[in-house]
């Protein structure tokens, strides 16, 4: 997605009614995701942690909409400057772009894919916060996202797809951001996780999630949305291109999620619907960067082999002992290298560009440059993130204290609680009403908080 403004003139691309509605709407399903997410995250946790992790993808949308405006668009897709920034004055502020200005090369206005990018910065930081459930700060999470998305995810993504960007020059296959998205995102997580340390009682205590259906309607609306995130990436589908990674989405998602069950129950007896969930995002993570560069056959074994690999993953924090809450790094990073490396096995040379895949007789060149990309990403969000994390510590704190975390961090952090447990039996009369005689209703049990 090269960077550049055409003005409508007789010699360039002419604006494209269809391919700018569609890029509207797949700017709205982006935008889903990350109240997706929300729910996603939220079911996972303990009922004494669900507000604050609602709470921790919701503010990315005011923080990063805010930045993006007025800087941070010019920083990822502004004219390069050495191959690792950009930065144009007209793209400052989004003020000196005109109406009818296109996107270089395309039929769709500069705003249009402005906004569509804006999406994907908004999600990302957002994806972080999955691994540091019931024990950080608010404001610092505030203050860490604000300088996360300056100091990483605008640079990385210019790497990745803007014109100049040293991963772009390279030759590096990411569709819609395995590299820049997902192994950003989840390397980020480890870093972070290693400098605030464990939850009180990791190991010791069930930390179940409280809401599996919370979980489900989330993980749907994340594969709905992620429709937009995909196809939407090639910026209209005038050449059939975003309509194959529309089909790959689809297939490899639903390959990850059979892939994760069969794990599951081959390695725990069982067929759970977290199980499901996780592995849909975890096939929807890996076809993110392949998915323009693979046959749907591909598409099935990029999610089988995705949902295998993630649902291994996830184990690994309990045999090397850091503390990802909620599997950001078992299944975002492990799913985003594994997919974007795949590109060098399974890409056929016959969708998005020319560039063929081992299997298909390229040879190593495009696994070694999508190696190159893997690390190269991995390396620097993480590092990086964890530098802002322990800059972050030592001018707010980033962790609540042992008793918040306890009694619960969205009394704490937000003066609410999820559920009203105290109108459960009825209304005022009913509760003072005086009891029919007869022997007394059995109660339920209070569920582990």
């Amino acid at each position: 997605m090269p960077p550049g403004i055409t003005t409508l003139a007789a010699d360039t691309p002419t604006l494209s009614a269809a391919n700018t509605g569609f890029m509207l709407i797949c700017s709205a399903l982006v935008m889903l995701m990350t109240p997706a997410l929300a729910f996603f995250y939220g079911g996972m946790v303990r009922v004494k942690s669900t507000l604050n992790m609602l709470m921790m993808s919701f503010i990315s949308l005011g923080i990063v909409t805010v930045l993006w405006v007025l800087y941070g668009f010019s920083l990822a897709f502004g004219t390069d400057a050495g191959s690792v920034i950009g930065w144009s004055q007209d793209f400052v502020g989004l003020s000196g772009i005109g109406v009818t200005e296109l996107w270089d090369g395309y039929t769709i206005p500069v705003y249009v894919f402005a906004v569509f990018q804006l999406m994907f910065a908004v999600l990302t930081p957002a994806l972080i916060s999955g691994a540091l459930a019931d024990r950080v700060k608010f404001t610092s999470w505030a203050l860490f996202i604000t300088l996360w998305v300056t100091v990483v995810y605008f640079p990385v993504a210019h790497w990745v797809w803007g014109a100049g960007g040293w991963l772009f020059e390279l030759g590096v296959i990411d569709f819609a951001g395995g590299t820049a998205v997902h192994i950003n995102a989840g390397a980020a997580a480890l870093g972070v996780i290693l400098v605030i340390g464990k939850r009180v009682g990791f190991k010791k205590d069930p930390m179940r999630p409280h809401s599996l259906p919370l979980v489900m309607l989330g993980a749907g609306l994340l594969w709905f949305g992620w429709f937009g995130f995909n196809a939407g990436s090639w910026l209209g589908n005038d050449d059939g291109v975003g309509a194959v990674m529309f089909v790959n989405t689809q297939v490899a998602t639903g390959a990850a999620m059979l892939a994760w069950l069969a794990y599951e129950k081959i390695r725990h007896g069982a067929f759970t619907t977290l199980g499901a969930a996780s592995g849909a995002v975890a096939g929807l993570v890996a076809i993110t960067p392949a998915g323009g560069a693979v046959s749907p056959l591909g598409a099935i074994a990029v999610g089988a082999i995705a949902g295998v690999l993630c649902a291994m993953a996830v184990g690994l924090k309990y045999t090397f002992g850091y503390d990802d809450s909620l599997d950001v790094v078992g299944v975002h990073l492990v799913g985003g290298i594994v997919g974007s490396l795949l590109v060098g096995l399974f890409a056929t040379g016959g969708v998005q560009s020319d560039a063929k895949g081992l299997f298909y007789g390229g040879g190593l060149d495009q696994l070694g440059k999508q190696a190159a990309g893997v690390f190269a990403v991995l390396a620097y969000s993480l590092v990086v993130s964890a530098l802002l994390a322990f800059l972050v510590d030592k001018i707010l704190g980033m962790r609540v204290d042992e008793d918040a975390e306890v009694s619960g961090i969205d009394q704490v952090e937000h003066a609410e609680t999820a559920y009203d447990f105290s109108g459960a039996g009825g209304g005022t009369a009913s509760r003072t009403a005086a009891p029919a005689p007869g022997p007394a209703a059995p109660t339920n049990k209070k569920v582990d908080a």
